[in-house]
């Protein structure tokens, strides 16, 4: 699975994937009814533009022959008609090309917002939200912006080029060779110019990209660069950028510039030739009419546009197909963490609606013991983050993880909630490894409030109704009451109403967390995690937020990620860990009791914050 996008600098001309395509397009399956429009109307068009210089030439050659008024009058109704006929199947071939490329991009979007919810948090690890922003938004309106119009180009430009083939040696065939001979040099010139265009459009955009990364960074540092006197270094950094920009901008306009000239000077050689070939034998009277002389040298002009067409078409494939690549593995990624074919099977097998005690995986319902048996775990192969972890955890006890940042704590809490899966030994819940359980059904029963808590844009009723979507306004006051924050929502400007703003801005640090723990325990969870849901607020929030945890996790399962020791003295049971390994375990007083790295730990807290206490 590529992990990042595609480097501008590194760009080469690749080869067209066709099963990379073929995959692509098969998106389009929903859609045929679309699909046979869009290309039967471009069979179609193709046929019309092909019988409309025959039909010049009729009335041309009526005109200037016996100018019979009856047959000009037909011809020209048919003229008429096919225009009309232009007109209408132009319509139609872009309303259904409109429809396919938003009902496509639709489903891809849709696929890969559902294929993200379903992916482990170690795909996130690895990945920028640019990066998978960018998969859904501008990768997927690059492939189904060119979908539909390759497909409409290969079926009209395929047609148009054997239809003027064709009529030109039905008519007259030494003239048609004639007027075909531009035909090779016309595509390989096409050819040539679009794949260097490609390549320098390709150019600017990275430079672009250099260039407005460079401006932001200065902008976001202009005080750094002023202090220490760095504004002619600045300058020149970007004049070296601002060069390279330069450079393939004026490549890419010389590019273009001649591309056009040569193609049609091709083309008009094309009718150069129609013109004298034919001119000759319209003087010889060898049957070539003056209609069909100026039918040949429209058939001479329009030779070129499918030619540009299909050859803009492939080179659009090109540019587009590590976009494509990247919106198909996206969609295509299977999760690492799934449920197994043996689980799945029992979870299809449960009823909608299980019986009481009975969960949707057909398991039981209620989580009574968990257990890590020599549990270890990697996020990288050769790097252990923690290693052979035992314990044992009963409902209605808390268990508090202590140590230095990196000793494991989050990851022991990770693998818990099976958002990572131990790299070795086992976790094993009522008896059973909890890889027998749904994975859904298990990561519904955690709750977890997290340090630096996410708040959706909105009220404070949608947030803490996110944890319970059909939760009334009573439960929702009930679950802020016993939390401890019904009082400051209910002082806030419209209560419940109150727009919390992008991320929660409009609260403070301790309300949004306390919004975040009504939402928690409005969810009901039988297993909490806390994850140092107190390091960053005050002494008094600390203990108003303390005392709704002690609310909340009773009689469930939990554990506390611990920043200040002061705040587990009434867990149940506590790790010591460092370096991935469990150092030191037993209650508070046991552990003061030792005398270990624990009491250490708890007393230069203890020192430390009665000092910030006084100066403060």
């Amino acid at each position: 699975m590529t992990d990042a996008t595609e480097p501008e600098d590194d760009f080469k001309p690749r080869h067209v994937d066709w099963r990379l395509w073929r995959r692509i397009a098969g998106h389009l399956r929903p859609y045929p009814r679309y699909v046979l429009t869009m290309v039967g109307c471009g069979l179609l068009l193709a046929v019309v533009e092909v019988l409309l210089p025959l039909v010049t030439a009729g009335i041309i050659d009526e005109a200037t022959g016996s100018g019979r008024f009856q047959r000009i009058a037909v011809l020209g109704g048919v003229y008429a008609g096919l225009l009309a006929c232009f007109a209408l199947l132009v319509w139609r071939f872009i309303t259904a090309a409109g429809l396919i490329a938003t009902s496509v991009a639709y489903d891809l979007r849709e696929s890969s917002f559902a294929r993200l919810q379903s992916l482990p948090f170690s795909y996130f690890d690895v990945r920028s939200t640019g990066w998978l922003v960018a998969r859904v938004t501008s990768d997927v309106t690059k492939v189904t912006g060119l979908l539909p119009w390759f497909l409409l180009d290969l079926g009209w430009g395929t047609t148009m080029l054997v239809g003027i083939f064709t009529a030109m040696m039905l008519v007259d065939p030494q003239l048609g060779f004639a007027v075909s001979i531009i035909v090779p040099p016309m595509a390989i010139a096409t050819w040539w110019f679009k794949r260097r265009m490609l390549e320098s459009s390709r150019r600017i955009r990275a430079a672009n990209s250099r260039i407005t990364a460079s401006y932001n960074e200065t902008i976001a540092g202009v005080r750094t660069t002023r202090m220490l006197a760095r504004e002619e270094t600045a300058a020149g950094e970007f004049q070296v950028v601002s060069e390279d920009m330069r450079a393939w901008t004026v490549r890419n306009a010389l590019q273009s510039a001649v591309y056009l000239p040569v193609v049609m000077s091709m083309g008009s050689i094309g009718v150069g030739i129609a013109l004298w070939a034919g001119g000759v034998q319209v003087r010889e009277e060898t049957g070539l009419t003056l209609g069909l002389l100026i039918a040949f040298m429209q058939y001479a002009m329009l030779f070129s546009q499918p030619i540009q067409e299909l050859a803009q078409r492939f080179v659009d494939l090109q540019s587009a197909q590590a976009a494509a690549e990247r919106v198909q593995e996206l969609i295509e990624e299977t999760p690492a963490i799934r449920d197994s074919p043996e689980v799945a099977a029992r979870i299809d097998a449960t009823p909608a609606d299980p019986p009481e005690g009975v969960a949707a995986d057909g398991g039981r319902a209620v989580v009574e013991t968990i257990r890590f048996e020599g549990v270890g775990h990697a996020y990288v192969e050769g790097e252990r983050v923690l290693d052979d972890v035992s314990f044992e955890l009963s409902r209605g006890t808390t268990l508090a993880l202590v140590g230095a940042t990196g000793s494991g704590k989050t990851t022991i809490a990770g693998l818990l909630a099976r958002w990572y899966e131990p790299s070795d030994g086992r976790i094993v819940v009522d008896g059973v490894d909890y890889r027998e359980r749904g994975l859904d059904w298990w990561q519904s029963q955690f709750g977890v409030v997290q340090q630096v808590p996410h708040l959706f844009s909105g009220t404070i009723r949608d947030n803490v109704g996110y944890g319970r979507l059909d939760a009334d306004d009573d439960a929702i006051r009930a679950a802020l009451e016993r939390v401890r924050a019904l009082d400051f929502v209910e002082a806030l400007e419209g209560g419940l109403d109150f727009e919390v703003g992008e991320g929660g801005g409009n609260l403070s640090q301790g309300q949004r967390q306390l919004v975040s723990l009504a939402r928690a325990f409005l969810a009901d969870p039988q297993l909490f995690i806390m994850d140092e849901a107190t390091s960053s607020v005050d002494a008094e929030t600390e203990a108003t937020i303390q005392n709704a945890v002690e609310e909340i996790l009773r009689d469930r399962i939990a554990v506390v990620i611990a920043h200040r020791l002061s705040t587990i003295r009434r867990a149940d049971l506590i790790l010591l860990l460092d370096q991935g390994r469990i150092v030191e375990r037993g209650s508070h007083d046991e552990l003061m009791a030792a005398g270990g790295r624990y009491r250490d730990l708890y007393l230069a807290q203890f020192v430390d914050e009665a000092e910030r206490r006084i100066i403060g």
